[in-house]
């Protein structure tokens, strides 16, 4: 297997999934399908975002041991599935369908190919893992804006958006409203449904393409990088932590905090870009939808963007400014009334949350080896799945109390502003006692141990006998 037909799978499979991040295109219609609160319907998205989390630590354990094709076979299923089992019953079941379907199902199967096609691409880079990482994670952010533009130039669809966008106006200004027609509510749910029939033949193509390295060039550590300043390394002695000796240290949980931070901001945006672009501007629907597939390139270029950045003054730095930068613009935010700055403003924060994920599986891989990376890796992401949950449910009950989301960007600002020191606290781990030696978590450690067994069993059922030799063999040595 060449490693560039890896990373083209790897590449397909995230586009595949990163359209989760158009869930902004279906707020408004679904709000004026069914009568629904911004809460409700945010809270379908957090889930699907809390759910990947826990995906990710699953599919990461799991493709460790059976490799990243099966788990990646799994999550086509589950997120085509959930697409279109949501389209298809949300009509008659309402809400709780949509949020099991498409939250819970639909959001673990985003995170099993998640962490499966980062880890997987990244293990055949062992010399330049910023660039494995990062073609990876580009496919995840394209997929987003190439679904968007696909979705916008259906006429049923942009006719559903329009009448959505006039309910939503008339609702703020305590109107008269009634809901969309039965036609328009139907060609909504349609598009979720047409949907997850192409995630699924997409993702089951990306899968047949991925693979592991053999076990000798996966489990050899990289050579070294040229020395620089600022720049952090993999434990000196090559030595790759386990999921358990990760958690018992300082590190994980200061990069946990760094991501569930950088996140948050982000999808704060993100989970309700429309309406929120169309509060502050006052624009017609059809100009902020035709604008904003635009800047969410900015998505994908901050993948790239900020890894090459972190090569040069190293990721410490790097973060900091991410954290600087975005609380600078979220200060500012609320005063951008015309399109052009509001979307300026939009651009920058998509860059940085972009940045956040092109910077981290390198960090990942640097500071606790690429051994177990797909299970640490895993664990890292429930920052994310946690994140998905707070920002989103913070941004919607604000404006469900307030009549306007722009009263909760200023606390964004300051948080991000006072997060910027977690960076300069974290070191990578030392293999030796002292002030930056690992600490032991007697409470956490213990309970991931029991989730670790219970997917080790799980994985040898789905192994054949002859593969559970050789991977036993592989372990043991």
């Amino acid at each position: 297997m060449n490693r560039w037909t890896v990373a083209l799978g790897g590449m397909l499979l995230m586009m595949c999934l990163g359209t989760i991040y158009s869930w902004s295109l279906f707020t408004q219609p679904l709000i004026a399908s069914f009568g629904w609160s911004t809460t409700t319907t945010t809270f379908a998205f957090s889930l699907a975002i809390f759910c990947l989390g826990l995906g990710a630590l699953a599919g990461g354990r799991l493709q460790d041991r059976i490799g990243p094709r099966q788990v990646a076979i799994v999550s086509a299923v589950l997120w085509g599935g959930a697409n279109a089992l949501a389209g298809l019953g949300t009509p008659t079941l309402g809400a709780g369908w949509l949020c099991l379907t498409y939250g819970m199902a639909g959001g673990f199967g985003v995170g099993m190919g998640y962490v499966t096609a980062v880890t997987a691409v990244t293990k055949w880079f062992p010399n330049r893992r910023g660039l494995g990482s990062g073609i990876a994670v580009t496919g995840f952010g394209l997929g987003a804006v190439i679904y968007n533009l696909a979705v916008k130039s259906l006429p049923s669809f942009r006719e559903a958006a329009a009448a959505a966008a006039r309910y939503a106006k008339e609702a703020h200004a305590g109107g008269i409203t009634r809901l969309l027609g039965a036609g328009q509510m139907h060609a909504v749910m349609n598009v979720l449904t047409l949907s997850g029939i192409a995630f699924v033949l997409l993702g089951l193509l990306a899968a047949s393409l991925l693979a592991n390295p053999a076990p000798p060039a996966s489990l050899k550590s990289p050579a070294p990088a040229a020395p620089f300043r600022g720049r952090t390394r993999a434990a000196a002695v090559g030595h790759s932590y386990t999921t358990g000796e990760m958690l018992a240290t300082r590190q994980f949980y200061l990069l946990w905090a760094t991501l569930f931070l950088n996140v948050t901001a982000g999808i704060i945006l993100i989970s309700n870009a429309l309406p929120i672009l169309q509060e502050l501007t006052g624009a017609s629907p059809a100009a902020v939808a035709a604008a904003y597939g635009g800047v969410a390139l900015f998505n994908t270029f901050g993948r790239f963007f900020w890894g090459a950045l972190s090569d040069r003054i190293g990721p410490t730095r790097s973060f900091c400014l991410i954290f600087l930068v975005q609380a600078v613009v979220f200060s500012l935010l609320g005063s951008a009334h015309t399109l052009t700055w509001a979307l300026v403003a939009y651009a920058i924060v998509l860059l940085c949350y972009g940045g956040g994920f092109g910077t981290m599986p390198s960090i990942n891989a640097d500071y606790f080896g690429t051994q177990h990376m797909g299970a640490n890796y895993g664990a890292l992401l429930t920052a994310w799945g946690a994140a998905g949950v707070v920002g989103p449910l913070f941004v919607a009950a604000a404006n469900d109390a307030h009549g306007a989301f722009s009263g909760a960007l200023p606390l964004v600002a300051v948080v991000l502003a006072a997060a910027a020191i977690l960076p300069l606290m974290t070191r990578k781990p030392a293999l030796r006692r002292g002030s930056s030696a690992p600490i032991f978590l007697p409470g956490f450690t213990p309970g991931f141990a029991r989730l670790d067994a219970t997917i080790a069993k799980m994985a040898a059922v789905a192994l054949q006998p002859s593969e559970r030799r050789r991977y036993a063999a592989v372990r043991a040595s």
